[in-house]
């Protein structure tokens, strides 16, 4: 096995930290897990792409991730641009921040409302929902190489109290929510 997916939101999103998590959580599932970060200037609202691979054998290949099999969209608004899906193998993996489930050809979709997820669960910095915990966990899904309780440990390994709770609430709720 070996996955690559790439994630894409906007600055402010978590993006970067999501693709640590799935990383982090893959290496405990027993699999080896790399985190790629990509962004030009850092500022929020500004598009940031970032980049996961999971395989059952090292992983020696150190760059960009080109021809995902699965791409997450944090933003909604950027699963119409062509440019999110360049690349995206034919048949791979769509997972989108979205109410329902947006039809793409050729590709399988799923969706999660993880800006919904995110303000239920108070997570909100200067205004911004911050999905990033949502959309690990509908990813995650997705994937089905990675469990709850990989996740939780992940989760609870980044932050501590009432913060951790309401983080682990978004990851594990989208993680049963995601539909396809």
């Amino acid at each position: 096995m070996f996955l690559e997916i790439r994630l894409h939101g906007r600055g402010g999103q978590g993006v970067v930290t999501a693709s640590e998590m799935l990383a982090e959580a893959a290496i405990l599932e027993g699999y080896h897990g790399q985190s790629i970060p990509y962004f030009g200037a850092e500022r929020r609202g500004a598009p940031v792409v970032a980049s996961a691979r999971i395989s059952d054998a090292p992983v020696r290949k150190h760059s960009q991730v080109y021809r995902p099999d699965v791409i997450s969209v944090f933003d909604t608004m950027f699963v119409l641009r062509k440019d999110v899906r360049e690349g995206l193998k034919e048949g791979g993996t769509v997972v989108v921040n979205h109410k329902k489930v947006p039809k793409i050809a050729n590709f399988k979709v799923y969706s999660v409302n993880a800006t919904k997820i995110a303000l239920e669960n108070g997570l909100i910095v200067a205004g911004w929902a911050v999905v990033n915990t949502a959309m690990v966990g509908a990813t995650a899904k997705a994937l089905g190489v990675i469990s709850k309780v990989a996740l939780e440990s992940v989760v609870r390994k980044r932050w501590r109290g009432d913060l951790a709770e309401r983080n682990l609430r978004a990851t594990l709720r989208a993680f049963e929510e995601v539909g396809g």
